[in-house]
């Protein structure tokens, strides 16, 4: 045997709690362990939060046994690896000290040789508390150096190379979890360990040299074999080299596309030592960053095998709160989702972590670019030597783990870190102080960045103007990447969105609360009311019941019940993120990006996100369906009148329909138009303009709805001429049929209803909801889940008609 898998139920202990003795899956995590258990309850109901704060002021141990033999003692080399360490610990074999760890997101490996014995040896590691360890590690600082409070509800979690979000956020409940998230295995080896294998992709106009460099211990006696695709060579190591090379060209690769700009081939690539083997699979493509002056500024446009790309996509957090839970089939239907809502691209937002392997060989497999932050978010943090040390580790530890994937674009240096300058007391009153620090450590990041990794460009800071830049990119939208929040915290209307043109903008928002059927899973039925105890403590923004609320006011007539406030809720939020995406759209190539925050919960809350906790899609998720689509009709109104414009992102002409109805509110069709044109690729043409003086006469007197079908795809868009609560809406009839044998609903409504959409308590979603039905016009729907009955029984229709 030449690995032992400690993947199995550990035993987690803690001093202060002695009659504590459970079992615990690794990899895995304290809370997980003490639920199922029956020690806690579950942190997600009611407002069980306050309740098991206990269990992060607590020590914790985690103890396994494991069986060495005589023969497995003799290898040369015996390491111990571990991965996501969370996040002080001690680590012991057979009551002897190894090693210590203090930062979750390093890659750890321990010789542990000289502490094993033949037979039942024992592997203890004992976390300590990570708040003390927190304030005791700020307390040494030279100066104070402020948290994000404003999120966290633990103290100077700056301080620390952990989650920051694990101590809570503006939508994330605050579980001070201990664990470790990767599997631990102990290796055995002779003569010479296989350490690393990294690939370089060096281009020569349209072909290719993969060069594949071994890292290995030196001196290596034995040949090691190397296979990517159907190429393979044996190489003999130089005697006095731990880098071994090999060199495969490609005359006519198979390229790597992002989703909707071609298909994502991977080429296999093995690595054998004697008995080691790494195997990775490769997308081949070229990449740069273009950030050339222009007319309006800078652009900021990723450019994907010399093609510009569109990014259209949103901003990921953790996929749980407790890590036990973040599993591999949960990452594919949540990455899954983001590609068939026409995403193709996502940003790993800094407050959370490095994701698992399995998140970036999706995204590879599916054509999902990562703008991947380094872990930094909204505080300032420390560039002492010794926290800059620990920082250059973790990320030489996560570049070589993570640069061979394809859909890695941007390394970037932080999440509004530069901005964070300006919050704080301390900061603001000494600014030339916490911006030295601040370009301390990020020249820190980015050197170790370019030294790991030279085929990406590194980015600063998200929002960023750009290298050595510490403008305001919150409202400079002329070049780098923009974080636009005006609408949410600083109450503007959704025209807002309407009065820039962002090159890039890679984090804007909007609240809604949860839906129904999410609402059942975690609230007791008694406290169905926004102002509840339990829902107000799912709600994590001090202001965002309100903010969701006055809202209503402004563009809606006040919902009649709890129940239409949460429907209403989604519609506002999918109005605001489609507002804001169909303008900018409509503007490129000027804007070239566009992340919404957030795709994704780590646990049942009100929040900016498109899909639940539960996975459940979101209105807006539907919507950004639609919003996204590769070929797009988008409205756009200014002191000119209207105008319809067609988008094709595609890199591939091609063919457009568009039927155009202008409809008054009771389904008379008033005017229609047939439009057909041959869009180029990375097209933006004006395709129908009305002028603002006739657009004023037929204002309130109905809608229009342009429907695009491309290659047998359809996506339809609605316009109005003000806000929904100025307009005469009919009170239309919608009648639901279902049909068993095709898994199909079919709606029809007597007049024009407005985001109809479908809702049930069965798991599943559907294959469209939120949209304009028109009268006396069937539209079928297909369920998309495993249990139609259970569907039908708690089929809920909503419209807007019926919110008031």
């Amino acid at each position: 045997m030449t690995q032992i898998f400690l993947n199995q139920a550990w035993l987690l202990s803690s001093p202060e709690y002695p009659e504590i003795k459970v079992a615990c899956q690794i990899p895995g995590d304290n809370h997980s362990a003490l639920l199922e258990a029956g020690l806690i309850a579950d942190p997600y109901q009611a407002c069980n939060e306050a309740d098991v704060q206990w269990v992060g002021q607590a020590n914790w141990v985690l103890s396994s046994r494991f069986e060495v033999s005589v023969e497995q003692l003799d290898s040369d080399f015996i390491d111990l690896h571990l991965g996501r360490v969370d996040t002080i610990a001690d680590i012991y074999i057979n009551q002897h000290v190894v090693a210590q760890c203090d930062n979750m997101f390093r890659l750890w490996s321990f010789n542990i040789k000289p502490y094993l014995k033949a037979g039942s040896n024992q592997l203890q590691v004992r976390f300590s508390r990570s708040d003390l360890a927190a304030k005791q590690r700020a307390s040494t600082l030279p100066f104070a150096v402020p948290s994000s409070m404003g999120n966290n509800q633990i103290p100077y979690m700056n301080s620390l190379r952990k989650s920051q979000c694990h101590a809570g956020w503006d939508w994330g409940i605050c579980l001070m979890v201990n664990g470790i998230y990767e599997p631990v295995e102990i290796k055995f080896t002779n003569q010479a360990r296989l350490l690393a294998v990294q690939v370089e992709q060096q281009w020569h106009g349209n072909s290719v040299d993969v060069v594949v460099k071994v890292s290995h211990d030196s001196p290596c006696h034995s040949p090691i074999d190397i296979q990517f695709a159907e190429h393979a060579m044996q190489i003999q190591p130089a005697a006095d080299s731990s880098i071994t090379e090999a060199r495969f060209h490609i005359a006519e690769p198979q390229l790597w596309w992002p989703a909707g700009y071609g298909e994502q081939p991977l080429y296999s690539l093995q690595v054998k030592l004697a008995e080691q083997l790494i195997e990775k699979k490769v997308g081949l493509r070229k990449l740069e960053l273009d950030t050339r002056a222009d007319s309006h500024g800078s652009a900021m446009t990723f450019v994907i095998n010399d093609c510009p790309i569109t990014a259209k996509g949103a901003n990921w957090i953790p996929l749980d709160a407790m890590p036990s839970r973040q599993t591999a089939e949960r990452y594919r239907q949540l990455l899954t989702d983001a590609k068939t809502a026409n995403m193709n691209m996502l940003r790993v937002w800094g407050g959370g972590q490095y994701e698992a392997d399995e998140f970036y060989q999706l995204c590879d497999e599916l054509g999902l670019m990562v703008w991947q932050d380094m872990m930094f978010a909204c505080s300032l943090y420390p560039s002492t030597d010794e926290f800059v040390a620990n920082v250059q580790l973790e990320l030489s530890d996560q570049i070589q783990r993570l640069r061979d994937h394809s859909c890695i674009v941007l390394w970037c240096g932080d999440n509004e870190v530069i901005g964070a300058i300006n919050w704080y007391p301390e900061s603001k009153a000494n600014r030339e102080r916490y911006v030295v620090n601040y370009d301390r450590l990020n020249r820190a990041i980015q050197q170790t960045v370019e030294q790991h990794d030279a085929s990406r460009v590194f980015w600063p800071s998200s929002p960023c103007n750009g290298a050595l830049d510490y403008g305001d990119a919150w409202h400079d939208d002329s070049k780098g990447d923009m974080h636009f929040w005006d609408v949410w915290h600083s109450g503007k209307s959704f025209s807002a969105y309407q009065q820039i043109k962002p090159r890039f903008c890679s984090e804007f928002g909007y609240q809604s609360w949860p839906s129904l059927a999410e609402v059942k899973s975690f609230v007791p039925e008694d406290d169905w009311n926004i102002c509840s105890p339990t829902f107000e403590a799912h709600q994590k923004n001090p202001s965002g019941n309100s903010i969701i609320t006055e809202m209503f006011t402004r563009m809606f007539r006040f919902p009649a019940s709890f129940e239409q406030m949460l429907y209403l809720s989604q519609v506002q939020q999918a109005l605001a993120i489609k507002t804001a995406c169909d303008f900018w759209r409509a503007n490129s190539p000027q804007c070239r990006g566009m992340l919404y925050w957030q795709l994704n919960d780590n646990w049942p809350v009100s929040s900016w996100s498109s899909i639940e906790y539960s996975g459940r899609w979101k209105q807006l998720h539907y919507h950004a369906k639609r919003f996204f689509a590769p070929q797009y009709p988008s409205f756009i109104e200014d002191e000119q009148g209207l105008e319809l414009r067609i988008i094709n992102d595609s890199p591939k002409t091609k063919s457009i329909k568009v039927f155009l109805k202008r409809v008054n509110w009771q389904g008379k069709v008033e005017f229609s138009e047939q439009l057909a044109l041959s869009l180029e690729p990375d097209a933006n043409v004006s395709a129908w303009q009305c002028a603002k003086a006739q657009l004023d006469e037929w204002r309130t007197q109905g809608f229009l709805i342009a429907s695009l079908s491309c290659e047998g795809s359809r996506v339809q868009n609605t316009w109005v001429g003000d806000s929904y609560k100025n307009l005469p809406l009919a009170k239309a009839k919608v009648s639901c049929a279902v049909d068993e044998s095709t898994r199909t609903i079919i709606l029809l409504a007597d007049k024009p209803a407005f985001f109809v959409h479908l809702e049930s308590d069965a798991p599943g979603r559907f294959s469209d909801s939120s949209i304009t039905l028109l009268a006396n016009q069937p539209q079928t729907i297909k369920y998309l889940g495993d249990d139609f009955a259970s569907m039908v029984r708690s089929l809920r229709v909503y419209q807007l008609a019926d919110s008031y």
